[in-house]
């Protein structure tokens, strides 16, 4: 029997549920017919007290030689670990896909597919603001030309490689010098993807469209925050923020992906940590981005369908209303990929 092929990854351990999750992806992984290599980098919040720079550092060496990570949750004290990985590896598009998962119990009727793609840098996130006497405080919104450009071509891409439209949303109406840079850039992409629909829509009225009909969206690009905004508020829709896995994309001077990190959308969960009860199943619905971001696509649909196909058919976590523990379910999504 041939050898299998080595996939080289770079894995953040964090805090709290984190180990809990770095196992279950670890477990998944062995069942597949590829030799997954994880290289684990120490980022839980007392190796960062004791050698912040240190740790980041080999994190940064970690992923530049892989060119992928997994990442899990980190606890924020005096930065997020987040934003410093983002900057230090110019991450400058976070891609996270929500969808509606049969088999959780939701207070929404509406059927959900949608792409989040977002700006990871500026808007109002890169100014925390002054204070100004008593009165006033005021902060510096930034929106940047190549980010925005980065942003808009991996959702027209992904559009035409979906077969779908494309929504650019901001409120261009009100921040006109900002938001109309921002719809400008994503208008002149537009304009090299003639098969693909653009329109733009202000973020408020695409709130309520996509909460009452969020089957006419696919893929919306946004900036920084607005993607935030977005996000939970469709992981809200689909049940939990626990089934969120995403994405964080740097790109090279032709435009390609040079580096890529994937990690669920959840935080540390402190309170269940250690207690093998946490869900897995947005750490590895990550994992199966990272596999086919990797090539691997035919396995990283294996992964994903198998996570999807436990939940739809009763076998999921407590939080999902089911009666398994993290090792349960990480076996029941082992049996469906290994069948």
């Amino acid at each position: 029997m041939p050898d299998r092929e080595i996939l080289n990854v770079a894995e953040f351990l964090g805090d709290g549920i984190s180990s809990e999750l770095s196992t279950s992806v670890h477990t998944v992984a062995e069942t597949l017919p590829l030799n997954v290599q994880f290289y684990p980098v120490d980022l839980t919040l007392e190796t960062r007290r004791a050698d912040p720079e240190s740790c980041y550092d080999k994190a940064i060496a970690a992923i530049q030689k892989h060119r992928v990570a997994m990442k899990y949750p980190t606890v924020t004290e005096t930065e997020s670990p987040n934003k410093v990985l983002r900057e230090r590896c110019n991450f400058s598009v976070i891609h996270r896909p929500v969808a509606t998962l049969p088999g959780v119990e939701t207070r929404h009727q509406g059927k959900l597919d949608l792409h989040i793609i977002r700006i990871a840098v500026g808007g109002t996130y890169e100014d925390a603001g002054r204070r100004i006497g008593d009165e006033v405080a005021v902060s510096i919104r930034v929106i940047e030309r190549r980010p925005t450009r980065e942003a808009a071509l991996y959702g027209f891409r992904l559009a035409k490689r979906l077969g779908c439209d494309l929504i650019s949303s901001s409120k261009y109406t009100i921040q006109r010098a900002t938001d109309g840079f921002f719809e400008e850039i994503v208008r002149g992409v537009a304009k090299e993807f003639d098969g693909v629909g653009h329109q733009s829509e202000l973020f408020d009225a695409l709130l309520y469209k996509v909460l009452k009909t969020p089957e006419d969206y696919r893929v919306v690009v946004t900036p920084n925050e607005y993607g935030d905004f977005l996000s939970d508020m469709a992981c809200g829709m689909v049940g939990s923020i626990g089934l969120g896995a995403s994405a964080n994309y740097s790109f090279d001077d032709k435009g390609d992906v040079a580096l890529a990190m994937f990690d669920p959308a959840g935080g540390t969960a402190p309170d269940i940590a250690h207690k093998g009860i946490c869900n897995p199943a947005a750490a590895l619905l990550a994992f199966g981005m990272l596999l086919t971001h990797s090539g691997f696509r035919g396995l990283g649909t294996f992964v994903d369908e198998a996570v999807r196909g436990c939940i739809a058919d009763g076998e999921s976590t407590g939080d999902l209303g089911g009666k398994l523990n993290t090792a349960e379910f990480t076996a029941a999504v082992c049996k469906r990929v290994h069948a």
